[in-house]
């Protein structure tokens, strides 16, 4: 496997220093310096982003990793490619997992995770600040929703595969060890992972 551009990681480290949501509000935060409305960063947009974000890189080197990111060569960076390409690696295994809990959590089947999805599904019983009367159900539910879209600005209560793997791939990238990670997913999804049997009928993670 070739070895990641050194800028690359440097952007992604950026953004994991904000926290499991760092590579996503980047990405969000991009969304604000497309002047042109194409949906497409130019390389002036990723500079003044990348500035703005805290990330100095020269004129060269900007112009390095947006050649990296424009995978079509079509001279623009879709968002999709940005994240896609700063989302920390992953194993085979790490996705499957978290393609498994998406699957388990989506009840409705229409490829995102809504309220109604996780009403009945996601327990709050053990939640803190439920068991001591500071939130209700309804604010449990609706917190852990927005872990996954932390921007206000562009939260429409839909979770989407992308935004719940973008989550977990930068707690994936906290965890060296994939006995923790296994642990850590069973710990956090017991319903999703019965009596250590990985296999869930009707489920088989991403399609990646």
């Amino acid at each position: 496997m070739a070895a990641e551009d050194a800028k690359v990681v440097m952007i992604r480290q950026a953004a994991l220093k904000r926290g499991v949501s760092g590579i996503k509000t980047l990405g969000r935060m991009f969304k604000l310096y497309d002047d042109d409305g194409n949906k497409k960063l130019n390389v002036n947009e990723l500079k003044t982003g990348l500035q703005d974000y805290g990330v100095m890189m020269s004129p060269t080197d900007v112009q390095e990793v947006f050649s990296l990111f424009d995978r079509d060569g079509n001279g623009g960076i879709n968002f999709d490619e940005f994240l896609e390409k700063l989302r920390p690696p992953m194993s085979a295994n790490r996705k499957k997992m978290v393609g498994e809990t998406f699957q388990f959590m989506d009840k409705s089947g229409d490829g995102v995770i809504t309220f109604k999805d996780i009403e009945d599904t996601y327990s709050v019983k053990e939640h803190p600040k439920f068991k001591s009367g500071e939130m209700t159900k309804k604010q449990v539910l609706e917190q852990f929703l927005n872990t996954f879209e932390p921007d206000p600005k562009y939260r429409d209560g839909k979770v989407t595969p992308d935004e719940w793997l973008n989550y977990y791939s930068a707690v994936s990238a906290s965890i060296d060890r994939d006995v923790y990670w296994d642990y850590m997913m069973r710990q956090a999804w017991p319903a999703v992972y019965k009596d250590s049997d990985r296999n869930i009928k009707g489920h088989s993670g991403f399609q990646m």
